[in-house]
């Protein structure tokens, strides 16, 4: 460990001082490798995460765009922004802050570490990533390449240790600061090492996003999203659809038109391209899973499709009559559970959405979009998407308030996250 963190510390002092076109130079092979290999790329994803090989190869080709959204983007980012005071020349200047610590989750085992290692990289700062133990080969190949697209030497390491050994990292002198992609547990207990230290962290953790369907929607469109928004890797995100706020005048055919799309997904194993469900991660997940839905059942919760587990895989499942204070509306479920509550206006629509201990995003479907343009501030969270699925995208800032984290990644905001924000005042 001490030695990848001296290795990343001499690096620095070379990379900080290369000029950000000859860092920006290094991004396009980043973007080549990723596509000439993208099929043994999601193959790892695939077998040590099992996600649909199909959604692994669009993860891949994700972070090639990624890297060339930077190359394109970062000069006019990090240029120095005049500003006029009294002075004769102000200016503030964006520089590296040094070597960070990158904390990543297995569900999107490259999109993850693509998204924190190049804006940070290209600002100028080295890293190193302490990656889920269950993505080791991803890990490699991650490492990989950076190391044939280029990079020096230190520029990008994987740290291999075990979560009990990150708080000595985040206490070494030569961190500057975190990134974590985790749990809410994980960003409580980074974020307390950090705080220790006085260190920057930004923290991208869960979510419990609401999906709300207003009466006048275009409801095959919006019962095709939701499909998508929360069986997508078999429900295993943070940005996933969760929980399904449906007016009640509609609720019905939105329940039997998602029952059957649901039903039509293609299950099976994950490295055939037409599987579209398959197994969670690890068994322990769909053991959670199956704990959230048989309380919420317990609680009232009626069961429309699926709620039976087989060691790591769990069955898509639609739960209806589901009330706040069930585990499937308050808590994160990490799977593909969709639990549907009704609601009769829209202020009832916004008190329910806001009725979470997390605030990452919201997706709103009606045909009315100025009127729904007027309510956009009343939704406490870090993105509304309207008539679309709340989904990552590169030009677009991420990340969450309350309990899901606090910073962003990605666009402009992102690559500002691991700088100096430095004033320069010349009278």
């Amino acid at each position: 460990m001490e030695s990848i963190l001296q290795k990343a510390n001499t690096t620095l002092q070379i990379w900080e001082n290369t000029s950000l076109s000859d860092r920006l130079a290094y991004l396009p092979a980043l973007a080549s490798l990723l596509l000439e290999n993208k099929e043994e790329y999601a193959k790892a994803i695939t077998t040590e995460m099992h996600k649909p090989i199909s959604q692994s190869i669009a993860e891949i080709e994700k972070c090639a765009v990624l890297c060339s959204y930077y190359y394109e983007n970062s000069t006019p980012f990090l240029a120095p922004k005049i500003i006029k005071t009294e002075a004769s020349e102000s200016y503030v200047a964006y520089e590296p802050m040094g070597v960070i610590l990158g904390i990543m989750p297995w569900n999107f085992p490259f999109w993850q570490v693509f998204r924190f290692a190049v804006p940070t990289l290209i600002a100028g700062n080295t890293v190193v990533v302490k990656h889920a133990s269950n993505v080791p080969k991803c890990a490699e190949f991650i490492e990989s390449i950076f190391e044939k697209a280029g990079f020096p030497t230190g520029c990008y390491q994987n740290l291999s240790i075990s979560s009990q050994e990150v708080a000595a990292v985040i206490a070494n002198p030569i961190i500057k600061a975190v990134s974590l992609t985790g749990s809410e547990q994980a960003g409580i207990a980074v974020a307390t090492e950090a705080g220790k230290q006085l260190k920057k962290c930004v923290l991208e953790l869960g979510g419990n996003n609401a999906f709300i369907i207003l009466e006048d929607a275009n409801l095959d469109k919006a019962v095709a999203t939701a499909v998508n928004a929360r069986m997508q890797n078999a429900g295993q995100s943070c940005i996933a659809a969760k929980r399904f706020l449906v007016h009640e005048n509609i609720a019905k055919d939105f329940v039997d038109k998602f029952k059957v799309a649901v039903q039509n997904l293609k299950i099976g194993n994950p490295l055939d391209k037409e599987t579209q469900i398959a197994s969670l991660a690890r068994v322990d997940l769909t053991e959670e899973l199956e704990k959230q839905v048989q309380q919420s059942i317990q609680m009232g919760a009626q069961l429309i499709l699926g709620g039976k587990r087989n060691n790591a895989f769990y069955e898509p499942t639609i739960l209806t009559n589901v009330i706040p204070q069930m585990p499937v509306f308050q808590e994160e479920t990490f799977g593909p559970v969709a639990a549907i509550t009704t609601f009769k206006t829209i202020e009832e629509a916004i008190a329910l959405s806001n009725e979470s201990q997390f605030g990452l995003g919201v997706s709103i479907f009606t045909t009315d979009i100025d009127f729904i343009k007027t309510k956009i501030s009343a939704f406490k969270e870090g993105a509304v998407f309207i008539n679309e699925m709340v989904k990552s995208d590169s030009r677009l800032p991420f990340g969450g308030i309350k309990k899901s984290g606090y910073g962003r990644e990605l666009s402009e905001e992102g690559i500002k996250e691991f700088v100096n924000i430095k004033t320069i005042f010349i009278q």
